[in-house]
């Protein structure tokens, strides 16, 4: 059977347009939002591998570096976290996983006017920022599930490390194949990499048990302040940058926390409201069903997706939570909670 075959019906036409794209690409930078989550860096490496397999130069772009959670997913070809020495003279980047440019770090995106660009996205909201084109799905469950149909497409078997970055992306972007975008087709997809040899017990384990003990003790911290509003649906916890620096953790070890927030009986959206800088926070936000969290982010000027949304808030550690607590109370009322 081609490889094509396995793409199902409604994305053939964006993986092969994309495929198309790719072909008439060279010296390609490719990059993801800055800080990557395992989509992120997943659909990065993937890209990486499937531009070498088309016999292109390109090298990743990482900001400001590969997460120590993330550290053990290997990477192909030359990777950088800044853009003031290249390795040659870039002609095209590959946008993924984001749809808006200041997301990908202040100085990559002062530079994409000047360069050919291609966006590979599955987060609503946008049309794209590529220059010469765009696919953005925002049904497909992660951005990896896209960069894999263009592999097929281009008639690539999705073994090996391109497989395992792969499975990152879709394991990362389901929760575990728990949230609702866990769908028949990422199903199929996956099935695709286990029957291809892809491990995905062992990607688990990589991913589950690496914790360091200062994130442990952070998450202690955090679970005993955790609190419930709105008649037990809102769960709610703040994380100051004293916080961080009692428990000696970092950002990255609050991965995950607001997900496990979910797990209260009743609860039915979740946020973790993170102190950047005085008088700048960070909300993630989480939701099952049909709560749209992302409604709630796009309130406060955030994004991202129905059961899963984030942002960014000028303001102090009480007003944000207040404004988090409203929106999120909105939410609910339309969700009919």
């Amino acid at each position: 059977m081609p490889l094509n075959e396995f793409i199902p019906l409604r994305y053939r036409d964006g993986a092969r347009r994309m495929a198309l794209a790719l072909q008439h690409m060279d010296r390609v930078l490719i990059a993801a939002h800055a800080h990557p989550d395992g989509d992120a860096l997943g659909s990065v490496a993937a890209a990486g591998y499937l531009l070498r397999c088309l016999g292109k130069n390109f090298f990743l772009y990482v900001t400001p570096r590969v997460p120590h959670d993330l550290s053990f997913m290997p990477l192909p070809g030359i990777q950088l976290s800044a853009l003031d020495r290249l390795p040659f003279t870039h002609r095209s980047a590959l946008l993924l996983d984001c749809g808006e440019p200041h997301r990908l770090g202040q100085d990559l995106a002062k530079c994409l006017p000047q360069w050919v660009t291609v966006n590979i996205d599955h987060h609503p909201g946008g049309n794209g920022m590529g220059s010469m084109d765009n696919w953005i799905e925002p049904e497909a469950a992660a951005t990896a599930q896209l960069i894999a149909y263009v592999a097929l497409e281009a008639g690539i078997p999705l073994e090996g490390e391109l497989a395992t970055a792969i499975a990152l992306g879709l394991v990362t972007d389901t929760g575990g194949f728990r949230h609702g975008n866990t769908t028949p087709d990422m199903l199929r997809l996956t099935a695709l990499l286990v029957e291809n040899g892809c491990h995905l017990a062992a990607l688990r384990d990589q991913l589950d048990n690496n914790w360091t003990l200062e994130r442990m003790r952070l998450w202690g911290l955090l679970m005993s302040r955790v609190t419930v509003r709105r008649q037990n649906t809102i769960a709610f916890c703040s994380v100051s940058l004293k916080d961080l620096t009692v428990s000696k953790a970092t950002k990255e070890d609050l991965e995950g926390f607001v997900e496990h927030m979910r797990k209260l009986r009743d609860v039915r959206a979740a946020a973790l409201l993170r102190e950047d800088a005085p008088g700048c926070c960070k909300f993630s936000l989480r939701s099952s069903g049909s709560v749209d969290v992302r409604q709630a982010a796009a309130t406060l000027g955030g994004g991202g997706h129905r059961n899963a949304a984030g942002g960014t808030l000028h303001m102090s550690m009480h007003e944000a939570e207040e404004s988090l607590t409203t929106a999120l109370s909105q939410a609910l009322e339309s969700g009919g909670y």
